[in-house]
């Protein structure tokens, strides 16, 4: 919606700045997009008269002009304009005046005849895009007077984007209802009375479908003047609305939508015949627009029609053959109110999109057809004479629309806004908003203008009274909730998912039903729950791990250029046991891709078994007992590659690379899995806080040999046994196999670190744990040490 600030101010004063009130507006919900100028700035342009045109003696195109620009001289200047005549009014500009492009007006002589200005036209002017001659100006105007200020061209025009809610913002009428508001002012807008009819001439209204069209009113007027022209004030603000003058009652058909916010049309009443006819299209029906588009009406149009067919498609465009030409004497105006429902999307379906479709797909005020058909009626008259015959309506006010009392509560108010109101600001602002306001001992019971389509409940009244006083003026504060305190194990599963988010995982959620084919693919031994009424075949049996989802969604992504992948989900696996149904909750992961994010710097290694392990012993950061990796195979998982996850020798899940087998047959590159009991996960001990020594560590490396087949898991956990409390940590840093071991032997390094807290650590107490550790894996695990 574009609005004239000049056009406002004559509603309701207005001092403040475009600036200042497109702020108010903004904040009350009617955002502001654009602020601009309603004409290009220039300088030095008087009205003038031609008192006298001449042939140019030396041009048979251009004329010499003696023109009064209200200075003590008569200027000459050479104009070639079609239009220009004597007596005529139009703009001058003076030698010294500055024109839109920076085009300075100076002395001149064309073929010899000196020019001392120009008479211009609007296209000259900037106030059109094209122009066919001067821009002729009203007999009353003042000779000598600076156009700009006469035209008032230092208006500022307001851009403002409307929600579809706001349909009754679509015009003047309840742009400056919401102004006057907002300002707390005085909204005093055209009187309107009704035209009382000279003539007998009428047209008989039928409405076949009142639901589509609940009110339609007709009035003809006949005896136009032919020769009648727009005034220039109604020309210039549907210029600054963005609407193109056109003739005289279209012009102000256009007009008072601006002001009112109700569209309108006028009909040639030669062609609409004696009955005008709102239906909905019927085969063989066929409608030239008047942008020159033929359409032929569906059974979902609604149209307008005469004795000989359509004469317009309703409430979006008229029809060409029914239009009004300067030729028009006598015209049927029309003002109806139509459903929303039934136009919405019809104009899209052909193609268009107008002011009047935009209207009445949001909603045009029900009461305003016969109002802005009265004020139509007026200024034709007063334009282009005539006699008006009376009006001729069919329906009323759709009872959807009828006036609803709606309770608001005095203690609701704080309750949703955070704010208390004053009794008299609440009273101030709804009546403003032309609500009927009517105080109980508990609040209110309002009744909201027609036009508010949006007003339906309590809740929508407190959001006005926050929009007029202002989002930005509401206070901050947050509500006081009590919020029961998470479990342990809430905290525990809360916190391993945020780790491994925080090392580049992603959570994923997939459905709990798998195909047949994935269930015994990856579960061959378990038989599934299949469930009685599935979605799909693909999600027939319920999962009895959370694997498939995981490399199905590994695959999805693959496809589509994403490599690197590392993705975990939290869920419940179904086991089917002798008790029933066992429902487990589970945390899985995947990972495949590059080990370290692309870099000029980075290596090409990609992730391998250990760096799943890695992820895992993360995860298994807090369990209580010993953690161990024990080679096993897994029907899913690669021979050689995969690990049952025991903590104190209890299984609690499983790890290891996809089996080549299943990455060929789904289509994924190798990839590495792990799956973990959630339950026990979640009974993680919580960190605890342990003081630092503030003395020296010393690491003492041992290199031991042992069978090839000795995990190295098994002599840290030998080593772990002791409970050395000199011993602070274990390092494993190196395994060798070949030249100088046995066939099958191994060696395993090992770095001990050692720590006091009380005292720095001497040779003796370092050798007694070398030794105590020594021991221990000799006679455990027949490791001898490698010099």
């Amino acid at each position: 919606m574009r609005i004239s600030m000049e056009w406002l101010r004559e509603w309701l004063p207005v001092p403040e700045s475009a600036a200042e009130l497109g702020h108010r507006l903004t904040m009350a919900g009617l955002e502001l997009d654009a602020i601009e100028a309603a004409a290009p700035p220039f300088s030095g342009v008087r009205i003038g008269q031609v008192l006298s045109v001449a042939p140019h003696p030396d041009a048979d195109r251009l004329r010499v002009c003696r023109v009064d620009a209200g200075q003590e001289d008569i200027l000459d200047i050479v104009c070639g304009a079609p239009n220009v005549s004597e007596g005529m009014k139009a703009p001058v500009a003076c030698v010294g005046a500055v024109l839109p492009g920076d085009f300075r007006v100076k002395r001149s002589r064309l073929r010899g005849v000196e020019s001392l200005g120009m008479l211009c036209s609007a296209a000259e002017l900037g106030l059109a895009e094209s122009s066919e001659g001067l821009m002729a100006l009203p007999e009353d105007a003042p000779v000598g007077e600076d156009l700009r200020v006469w035209m008032g061209l230092d208006d500022v025009i307001l851009e403002v984007d409307l929600t579809p809610n706001r349909a009754d913002c679509l015009g003047m009428l309840g742009v400056a209802r919401e102004t006057g508001t907002l300002l707390a002012r005085t909204v005093t807008g055209p009187v309107i009375e009704p035209v009382s009819a000279t003539i007998d001439a009428v047209v008989d209204v039928r409405v076949l479908d009142p639901e589509a069209c609940p009110l339609y009113a007709a009035r003809v007027i006949d005896g136009l003047d032919p020769t009648a022209r727009t005034p220039l004030w109604i020309r210039e603000r549907l210029r600054r609305a963005g609407l193109r003058p056109l003739h005289p009652v279209v012009d102000v058909t256009n007009y008072v939508m601006l002001e009112l916010g109700q569209p309108m049309h006028a009909f040639a009443a030669s062609v609409v015949g004696p009955v005008i006819e709102v239906r909905f299209g019927r085969p063989g029906d066929s409608l030239r627009l008047l942008n020159g588009n033929v359409i032929e009406p569906g059974a979902d149009d609604l149209l307008i029609a005469g004795e000989r067919g359509p004469l317009a498609l309703a409430g979006i465009m008229g029809g060409e053959a029914s239009a009004v030409t300067a030729e028009t004497g006598r015209v049927v105006l029309e003002s109806a109110h139509f459903s929303p429902r039934v136009l919405a999307g019809r104009a899209r379906a052909h193609g268009l999109h107008t002011d009047a479709s935009h209207r009445f797909e949001r909603g045009v005020d029900p009461t305003l057809p016969i109002y802005a058909l009265e004020r139509a009626t007026a200024l034709i008259l007063q334009i282009a004479g005539g006699q008006a015959g009376p009006v001729v309506h069919q329906g009323h006010v759709p009872a959807a629309h009828a006036e609803q009392t709606i309770v608001l509560r005095r203690e609701r108010i704080p309750r949703v806004l955070g704010m208390a109101f004053a009794p008299a600001e609440v009273e101030q602002i709804l009546s403003g908003l032309g609500c009927r306001v009517e105080t109980t001992e508990k609040g209110w019971k309002i009744r909201p203008l027609r036009a508010r389509f949006d007003l339906e409940r309590e809740e929508d009244l407190i959001e006005e009274l926050a929009r007029i006083h202002g989002y930005d003026r509401l206070p901050q504060t947050l509500p006081r909730v009590s919020l029961p305190a998470d479990s342990p194990s809430e905290n525990g599963l809360r916190a391993r998912k945020q780790a491994l988010a925080d090392q580049g995982f992603f959570e994923v959620v997939t459905f709990s039903f798998i195909g047949p084919d994935w269930a015994e693919a990856f579960y061959p031994a378990v038989q599934g729950l299949a469930l009685s009424n599935p979605i799909s075949s693909e999600l027939a049996v319920m999962r009895p791990g959370l694997w498939p989802g995981l490399v199905r969604t590994a695959a999805h992504n693959l496809a589509r250029q994403q490599p690197e992948l590392r993705l975990f989900e939290h869920g419940l696996r179904f086991v089917p046991d002798v008790s029933g149904l066992l429902q487990e909750p589970r945390l899985a992961g995947l990972l495949c891709g590059r080990a370290e994010p692309e870099h000029w710097q980075a290596g090409r290694r990609v992730v391998d078994f250990f760096d799943a392990k890695g992820v895992v012993e993360g995860l298994c950061t807090g369990l209580a007992g010993e953690l161990r990796f024990d080679p096993a195979p897994h029907p899913s998982l690669h021979d050689g590659q995969s690990a049952r996850i025991l903590l104190e020798g209890r299984e609690i899940g499983w790890l290891g690379a996809l089996h080549p087998r299943l990455g060929e047959r789904f289509d994924v590159p190798e990839l590495f899995l792990f799956e973990l009991d959630a339950a026990v996960l979640a009974a993680a001990s919580v960190p605890r806080f342990a003081p630092l020594s503030p003395y020296p560590a010393i690491r003492r490396d041992l290199a031991l040999v042992v069978d090839r087949e000795v995990p190295a898991g098994d002599l840290l956990a030998a080593v772990a046994s002791l409970e050395l409390p000199l011993l602070q940590e274990i390092r494993l840093f190196d395994v060798y196999q070949g030249k100088g071991l046995e066939e099958n032997e191994k060696s395993i390094a090992l770095g001990l670190i050692l720590r006091a807290f009380d005292r720095t650590l001497e040779e003796n107490d370092v050798n007694a744990v070398t030794r105590a550790v020594l021991e221990c894996l000799e006679s455990q695990l027949s490791a001898r040490p490698r010099y």
